[in-house]
């Protein structure tokens, strides 16, 4: 069961525009499938106009998107707030001279660079991503600004699925959801 939408309330129900798929990638899952919000104007922007409620007050220099879904949510919440948007890309991806981090998957391993000349030294980043599960690509790109000299000061997810326990890797890193998951 999802929570209440937190922290914004606006009457939208979030939970109907997010298509459930059971048994993907395989069985036993319940895939939350972020596209049809995406898809769904009303629902994106619901998105978009609660992160920007969430964070026009706060302090933050420049956001740090994760690849892919994350770039969605995030660039239009910067041109919104008129902040930098630095890209989390798979490795190989970006050119020039970037900085990379490793991760474990359920299932191996995976690494994520960025242009390190775009962490801002000194700055406060946001993280975004469009659901935040385990929270292993998350963790890595708080290392990958620290190494860089930023500070990250929160991260930002559509979903969250605390059941995964993202919060034994992000430790007291702030997390903010639009709704929450709790498994089946």
């Amino acid at each position: 069961m999802p929570s209440a939408e937190n922290p914004v309330s606006s009457g939208f129900n979030l939970d109907d525009a997010i298509r459930k798929v059971p048994d993907f990638p395989k069985p036993g899952i319940l895939f939350y499938d972020i596209t049809s919000v995406i898809a769904n104007p009303d629902a994106f922007r619901y998105c978009v106009e609660s992160m920007a409620r969430l964070y026009r007050s706060e302090r933050i220099d420049a956001v740090a998107a994760i690849e892919s879904r994350g770039f969605l949510f995030a660039a239009p919440f910067c041109e919104r707030l008129g902040i930098p948007l630095l890209l989390v890309r798979k490795k190989g991806k970006l050119p020039g001279k970037t900085i990379g981090r490793k991760y474990a998957l359920e299932y191996g391993e995976a690494e994520i660079e960025m242009h390190v000349d775009d962490i801002p030294v000194g700055g406060r980043v946001l993280i975004i991503d469009d659901l935040i599960a385990t929270g292993g690509t998350v963790c890595a790109t708080a290392e990958l600004l620290r190494a860089g000299g930023a500070e990250p000061v929160g991260v930002f997810a559509v979903i969250g699925l605390p059941f995964l326990d993202y919060t034994a890797c992000l430790g007291d890193l702030p997390v903010t959801t639009l709704i929450e998951y709790f498994g089946e």
